[in-house]
């Protein structure tokens, strides 16, 4: 018969035996989800607005958008992939696909369940009435974060099956990326150069879009939500040219205008603080905040670490940021970089393929998501471990 000591020396090794058979519990990995629902403009958008009856004057359906990766116009705003899609391969779900092409008989349907894309190019977060009442009429859609969200809702049906609980599980197990929207709410009346000052006026009501936005998903279900902020305006290369100034000390050391990316963190550091707020009234859900901001930024403070040129966009023509407003890229005059993946800037407005695959790697393995991205994956130890209780 075994003495106690032998019983507690054999208990003590297969316990050994066992952690070290496990796999380990803090090693990187990739939180597990069934799909992705995705909200938000250009900077997400995969071919809703290509799609939808409303086409205004699009450069971003001509050569050479899409010559990186599709090798050919893919609806997106750039030279290849977005951030968007990058996450999609990074997780291992489809890449999503625009709901107007699903809806209008554009795309093969599939089943819901697999993820949708709702953003669309030129999108706001709040309605066009609001601008047209400021005398801001060069919104060119209305397809606003209110009507992106109806259609999500349109889409429940589809997703539930008729039964609340089917409902449940494909929202609980799905990520849901809320932006990047509200960059437009900024750009249509900087474009035309309204004051800073007026535009700080805004800020309340774009957030206020956001979080109301944020609630009613949570309500209908959504459990996991990623919610991005705006880039540094000021490094952009169709606000370096529309606001030149001769006044060196309005630029930072990268060359970027201070004051427009001082006015985008005071916008970040807002929406962080609203976030913050939603954690503390949902606590059940994982609200993140994604730093698009502080992603990218050292992409143009140290272009040549990361391969890059500096701030002049790759399709473009004219001026010292190959940028003109009379001639963008797209038009058949208009000729793009031999290598894009040496830029940061695809067409003045949007950045190419290569910073969108940087910042969407610094937001899934890195630092720029609040809480940082890896710490989901608690989400996925099962409580027989004693780890994690949902």
């Amino acid at each position: 018969m075994a003495t106690c000591c032998e019983q507690q020396w054999s208990a003590t090794m297969i316990l050994v035996v066992l952690i070290i058979a496990s796999p380990p519990l803090f090693t990187a990995c990739r939180p597990s989800f069934s799909s992705i629902f995705s909200f938000g403009d250009s900077l997400a958008d995969t071919g809703n607005l290509y799609f939808s009856y409303q086409q205004p004057s699009q450069h971003c359906f001509s050569p050479p958008y899409g010559e990186t990766y599709f090798h050919h116009p893919s609806a997106r705003c750039s030279d290849g992939r977005l951030i968007l899609d990058f996450i999609c391969e990074s997780l291992g779900v489809p890449t999503v696909k625009p709901y107007l092409g699903i809806k209008n008989g554009g795309l093969e349907d599939r089943s819901a369940n697999e993820g949708v894309n709702f953003a669309v190019i030129g999108a706001t977060a709040l309605d066009v009435s609001f601008f047209e009442e400021r005398g801001i009429h060069n919104v060119e859609t209305n397809y606003s974060l209110t009507v992106q969200l109806n259609w999500f809702k349109e889409l429940l049906p589809a997703l539930c099956n008729h039964s609340s609980t089917n409902c449940h599980e494909v929202l609980e197990n799905s990520l849901f990326l809320v932006g990047e929207i509200g960059g437009n709410d900024f750009n249509y009346p900087l474009f035309i150069q309204k004051s800073i000052s007026e535009v700080k006026t805004y800020v309340p009501h774009v957030i206020n879009a956001i979080t109301s936005a944020i609630n009613e998903l949570i309500y209908l279900g959504a459990r996991t939500l990623i919610v991005p902020g705006n880039f540094p305006l000021g490094c952009n290369a169709i606000y370096l040219t529309k606001y030149e100034a001769k006044d060196k000390n309005q630029y930072d050391s990268a060359g970027c205008l201070k004051w427009l990316n001082a006015f985008a963190e005071f916008y970040n550091q807002k929406l962080q603080y609203e976030i913050h707020r939603l954690r503390g009234i949902h606590p059940d859900a994982n609200i993140i905040y994604a730093d698009y901001y502080n992603a990218v930024l050292p992409l143009y403070h140290y272009p040549t670490k990361y391969g890059f040129t500096g701030l002049k966009a790759c399709c473009g023509i004219g001026g010292p940021y190959n940028y003109n407003t009379s001639k963008a890229c797209g038009d058949p005059d208009v000729i793009a970089c031999e290598d894009p993946s040496q830029y940061i800037g695809w067409d003045g407005i949007h950045l190419t393929e290569a910073a969108y695959k940087l910042i969407a790697d610094g937001l899934i393995n890195g630092p720029y998501c609040v809480p940082q991205f890896s710490n989901l994956c608690f989400m996925n130890v099962t409580n027989e471990y004693g780890y994690f209780n949902s």
